[in-house]
């Protein structure tokens, strides 16, 4: 429906007042199209004079009134009312404004005054059925339609007798599916049981990484302690070898020590058997021994007769050689001045050279034993 100002002018005059003849509608469709425009034609009478505000509109069968029409087109006037080709007029309605459904409808014409001057027959907007269409065939076509029938029947078995084989084989195919289905549920709890030993197995693995990890990490840290050990025995075995070394040099000089000490021994014992063989007495027929040491030097022998002869010469003398001992420090074997001022100082106490132990002066002999024990 095109646009408009205002609405078209209606009144609620009842059909019986309604004049139809004077507008005849010409051409009008059993039925029209949905989705095309419509083209209205209609032809004035003898005695009808249109005006400037009539109007055409499209109402559905069983209205009442003016006011119920569904669109609405204004009419346009013609110049010359006594031509005969202005009596017949026409008005086209766009698809856009055309009902959508099926029903009844019908043209009227409507003047300014809102009168019914003329209604159409009713038509409907919906496709062309085949019911509409008439046809017309010739023998032959006829023949040719129903050989075409026959072939379409044996082309429809044919097809029948595949769908059949189709649905035979879709069968199987389900057949198939469903053994294949419980292959793969078989297998998937297969698969499980698996997945779930593999987890079982890797937590297994795990843990015992984790044990041997500590445990290496244990045996890192005894390995360290041993190194630590390790190096403490090296440094004791320095100290024992060092030690030894210093313990070699006492020996040794303890050793060359003795060495002397029993070849001065040796010349005493000559020397006190030619002194005896002197004083006519024999030395192997006395009971005792000249003793060695600075004590049995120091005491009176009973088994001589006479005495021992070294006494007064030891006490009023030059010290043995017996007791002469290494000067500790020009480190001479003989009697240096060192030694007699160390004897005639008379220290209050000893001192052990090798562990710096102190005994009293009144346990000379206890030193000297502890001293030779160092060499042992």
């Amino acid at each position: 429906m095109e646009e408009t100002i205002k609405d078209p002018p209606t009144s609620a005059v009842l059909l019986d007042h309604c004049h139809f003849s004077q507008v005849i509608f010409n051409s009008v469709e059993k039925f029209y199209i949905p989705g095309g425009d419509v083209t209205c034609h209609y032809t004035f009478t003898q005695h009808f004079i249109p005006r400037r505000k009539d109007w055409i509109g499209i109402f559905r069968v069983g209205w009442k009134t003016t006011r119920e029409y569904y669109t609405f087109m204004w009419v346009t006037l013609p110049i010359d009312l006594n031509n005969k080709s202005a009596k017949q007029q026409e008005v086209q309605f766009k698809a856009y404004y055309l009902p959508k459904d099926d029903e009844y409808y019908q043209f009227c014409y409507v003047d300014e005054d809102g009168v019914v001057r003329g209604a159409s027959i009713p038509f409907q907007f919906r496709p062309e059925n085949e019911e509409d269409i008439l046809v017309v065939t010739t023998q032959g076509e006829v023949e040719e339609i129903e050989q075409h029938n026959k072939e379409l029947c044996k082309e429809n078995q044919e097809l029948k007798d595949s769908c059949i084989s189709l649905q035979k084989q879709n069968s199987d195919m389900q057949a198939e599916l469903q053994k294949k289905q419980e292959e793969l549920e078989t297998l998937q709890s297969i698969n499980k049981k698996l997945e779930l030993k593999v987890k079982e197995q890797k937590d297994y693995w795990e843990t015992e990484l984790l044990q041997l990890k500590e445990q290496n990490q244990k045996m890192s840290s005894e390995n360290e302690k041993m190194g630590i050990r390790v190096d403490q025995l090296q440094d004791e075995n320095f100290d024992l070898s060092k030690r030894l070394s210093e313990n070699e040099i006492i020996c040794n000089a303890l050793q060359r020590q003795k060495e002397r000490l029993e070849g001065e021994n040796d010349l005493l014992k000559r020397e006190n058997s030619r002194l005896l063989s002197y004083m006519g007495l024999d030395f192997n027929s006395l009971p005792y021994q000249v003793p060695t040491s600075d004590e049995g030097g120091a005491r009176q022998n009973p088994g001589l007769a006479y005495g021992n002869p070294y006494s007064g010469i030891q006490e009023s003398s030059s010290p043995s050689p017996l007791s002469i001992k290494k000067c500790p420090i020009c480190k001479a074997d003989d009697i240096c001045d060192h030694t007699l001022e160390q004897q005639q100082m008379q220290p209050l106490c000893f001192n052990c050279p090798i562990c710096d132990k102190i005994f009293p002066a009144t346990e000379k002999q206890i030193f000297e034993d502890h001293v030779f024990c160092h060499s042992l």
